[in-house]
């Protein structure tokens, strides 16, 4: 049975909502739309608003182009669909102090205050979402929709744009995921549905427990329980099991206090502490955890080579030595970068940075935070802009405007220094405020706004370590700089990128299967069309 919206469009549209962030919400959406387009379905996600500092670039209705969340952006892979604006209309990207940038349709449109944006923005974003969910429903058979936090906010129902407002608009089915794993699985959800507005509430078809470590039997009393005092089906137990999607938001970084060092208990926090690479043999790349960190999953390719150790390192200004265990460092994106700079100067990680002969590279943020200087800075909570000092590893100027770049490139690689012996092509994107201008004299490898020195790269382009060239001759170096042997390269994974898409057991496959083989998508509604073997 197809649904029609209150746009006019006919389409299905399942909302997988969960009782809490961090619910497993993001990997249920990717296994079912990979499920549903491997089954010859034409399926798209979407998340009406989402709040993000992860984001990647997508085409725009204007065919300009824009951001989005990424986990949509995921969504759309494992959909085999291109990624449009339509499947993120609403994203805000938190800078601190209460504020976001809120980017509408893809382009961002200013900063505001949480209760600015819901006094003076929110109707407008509205009606973005409801208009990109039409474009969509237009496309497309099934639309997976994702929501945002928990749905069960009652201080915000009256303008929860990813849950009960996309529900409605949608005229969606529900689906309730509730992460076992934090304890009080069975009343989260009792809580959840008892706080619903009941044409809400009458929504939800079903709900999955997800993230479970053990025998799924011993579920069966409290699911008995749950279903018998609520009504709701529950229509799975997924098990614990990470796909190798990329995160959305830092609640999946290792622990602040625990980043490890490069053996030892602390390491096991470190990502990429899974791969059975004895701690003598690894290498450790520090990553100062900036305050206000964004697109940190550009770290993840590096996560998954067998012998590397990603550790985010705390900004502590107590550390005698923050990078004395580390064989290179990266400087992430950042949100605020002129703000993140200080932090990192309070703490000290400017002069221990300066200090380290290891190979160092700054991408975006962090590559602005490595030059000598920023005009044009805003400095948070003054309202002033002035000049600040940078770390001063690169030769380079960076001057901030309002305009703002989003756009996919690819740049011919030139490899020196920290990617010294790579060649080609580098493909990504690049989401910045800020012109950097590199001193004449310098090597630009990878484009005209990037720097490279014998030791530090800067570069715009985010998903930089998704090109396995680059990647490589960047892994070959700190290991070189640890003076240690690489392990066998028949053991490394994949890139997240078209390696991954060739095998058939991909983070997004592997997500699927997950769907596939522990949750009952009849209970869904879905019909014949979506569960039919048709591919």
């Amino acid at each position: 049975m197809s649904e029609t919206t209150d746009t006019g469009e006919t389409a299905e549209t399942v909302l997988i909502a969960g009782t809490a962030s961090h619910a497993g919400k993001s990997t249920l959406a990717a296994g079912l739309c990979r499920l549903l387009a491997c089954r010859g379905v034409s399926v798209a996600p979407y998340k009406a608003q989402n709040m993000s500092n992860n984001a990647r670039v997508a085409l725009a209705p204007d065919g300009e182009w824009g951001e989005i969340g990424v986990s949509q952006h995921v969504q759309a892979r494992a959909a085999r669909v291109p990624a449009t604006t339509d499947m993120n209309p609403v994203l805000l990207k938190p800078r601190g102090d209460g504020e976001s940038q809120l980017v509408i349709d893809g382009e961002a449109v200013g900063h505001f205050a949480a209760g600015e944006y819901y006094e003076s923005h929110w109707e407008t974003a509205r009606d973005a979402a409801v208009a990109a969910h039409r474009r969509l429903a237009a496309d497309h058979d099934v639309i997976v929709a994702e929501g945002a936090g928990s749905i069960a906010e009652i201080n915000l129902h009256d303008r929860d744009l990813a849950n009960v407002e996309c529900a409605r608009f949608a005229d969606a089915r529900i689906l309730i995921a509730v992460d076992i794993e934090r304890g009080g699985a069975f009343a989260s959800l009792y809580g959840t549905l008892e706080l619903l507005p009941d044409d809400v509430r009458e929504r939800v078809a079903g709900a999955v427990i997800t993230k479970f470590r053990g025998d799924p039997s011993l579920l069966e009393p409290g699911i008995a329980e749950i279903e018998d005092r609520t009504g709701v089906p529950i229509v799975g137990v997924v098990p614990h099991d990470d796909p190798g999607l990329p995160a959305e938001d830092s609640l999946s970084l290792p622990d602040a206090g625990d980043a490890g060092g490069g053996g030892g208990e602390g390491s096991r926090a470190a990502l990429g502490a899974d791969d059975g690479v004895p701690d003598a043999e690894v290498v450790r790349i520090a990553v100062p955890r900036l305050p206000r960190i964004s697109n940190f999953t550009d770290l993840e390719p590096l996560a998954r080579e067998p012998g590397v150790r990603v550790a985010y390192v705390p900004l502590d200004a107590s550390a005698r030595d923050p990078l004395a265990d580390a064989d290179a460092v990266v400087l992430p994106g950042s949100k605020n970068t002129v703000d993140d700079l200080l932090a990192l100067r309070e703490a000290g990680l400017d002069e221990a940075i300066r200090r380290f002969e290891g190979p160092i590279v700054g991408i975006c943020g962090g590559y602005q935070i490595l030059g000598k200087q920023i005009t044009g800075a805003d400095i948070e909570g003054t309202g002033s802009r002035s000049t600040v000092e940078g770390v001063g590893v690169l030769p380079v100027e960076t001057h901030f405007s309002p305009d703002k770049r989003v756009e996919r490139v690819t740049r011919s690689v030139d490899g020196i220094g920290p990617l010294a012996g790579a060649t080609g092509t580098a493909t990504g994107y690049e989401i910045h405020m800020g012109r950097s201008s590199p001193a004449e004299s310098v090597a630009r490898p990878v484009g005209p706004e990037s720097a490279a020195t014998d030791r530090a790269l800067g570069t715009y382009l985010h998903g930089i370590f998704e090109n396995e060239t680059v990647r490589e001759a960047f892994v070959e170096r700190a290991f070189a700089a640890a003076g240690k042997s690489r392990p066998a390269a028949g053991s490394r994974a994949g890139d997240g990128d078209a390696t991954a898409e060739a095998d058939d057991r991909s983070p997004y496959d592997r997500a699927a299967d997950l769907v596939a083989d522990n949750v009952e998508l009849d209970a869904l509604g879905i019909d014949a069309l979506a569960l039919g073997d048709r591919g």
